[in-house]
This record gives structure tokens, sequence and C-alpha cells, in this order.
């Protein structure tokens, strides 16, 4: 007996979860940023521009059924953020050389030239924050990586019991 639901209920269970995982890994995102002023770096645009993506698909499979077919780019795009955020997290620990580009968060109110030199410098080699030694990248390839396998393994449950 499987603990996955099949039919109906898998394909349900497979578009809630692909919009659910992309909202939350979001949101986190902005509430790190703006409640905590971890600012992101270019690597962690990239990997919110993957989420941005999974979130429009599951989004749009909501209103817009049948939506197997965006539940499934739904969950490449979470796949692919989750990889980059593995990668990047490789980055950030050392394991190998990567991108070290960075940008920085600039205050357009007041004196352009004050806050861009007074912008904080974010680098994509250092981890801002951790917790028991695993950086936000690396809890968003542990989180999407295994949601996303999930969401493909549901899809495809989702023809079994149908007739």
């Amino acid at each position: 007996m499987s603990l996955l639901p099949t039919g109906p209920a898998a394909a349900r269970a497979a578009l809630l979860l692909a919009f659910a995982v992309p909202a939350a890994l979001l949101g986190g995102a902005y509430i790190s940023q703006y409640v905590f002023g971890l600012y992101p770096c270019e690597m962690c645009w990239w990997q919110r521009y993957a989420l941005f993506a999974a979130l429009a698909c599951a989004a749009l499979a909501l209103v817009r059924p049948p939506a197997e077919l965006l539940v499934r780019l739904a969950a490449l795009a979470i796949l692919i953020g989750g990889l980059i955020g593995g990668y990047h997290a490789g980055i950030e620990y050392g394991w190998w050389a990567g991108f070290t580009a960075c940008t920085s968060a600039v205050d357009t109110s007041g004196d352009p030239l004050k806050a861009i030199l007074d912008a904080p410098v974010i680098r994509c080699d250092v981890a801002p924050w951790d917790l028991l030694g695993i950086s936000l990248a690396g809890f968003n390839f542990l989180i999407s990586v295994p949601a996303a396998l999930l969401v493909f393994v549901l899809q495809g449950r989702s023809t079994e019991g149908a007739s």
C-alpha cells in the first residue's frame, strides 16, 4: 500500500504542491529580505526567477484546467531553482569556484550618489545566514529538489486508477 494518492487526488496534490512550494519559498525569501535585512545576491535572484516562473505556471494551472502541462512546467521550474540553489550553496561552502559577482541594494530616496556609495555589497560566495550550517541557498536545494520530484511522481500517479 502506497502513501501517495492516485488518480485525480494525485493530480490535485501535485498541483497544490507545485503552487505551495514556490509560494512558501518566495514568501520566506521576501521575509528574510524585508524583515531581517538579508538582501539577495545575483544568484539568489536567479533562484527567485525560477520560483516566479513556477508560481506563475501553478497559479495558471489552478484557474485553467486541464493543468497537466502547466504543473509539469512548474515542477521543472522548481527543480531548476533548487539546482541553482545547490550550485549556489556549493559556492558559499567553498566546494567549488563560481560566480562571485556582487550586487547591491540601492536606496533611491534622497541623494542618489550617497545611496550608491552606502549600498551594502552582497557577495554570492558568502552565506549571509545559516541554520545548522545550511544556508538559505542550501535550504532552497533541500526543499525544491525533493518537492519537484514529488510533483513529477504525483503527476505520474494521476493516471493510475483512472479507466
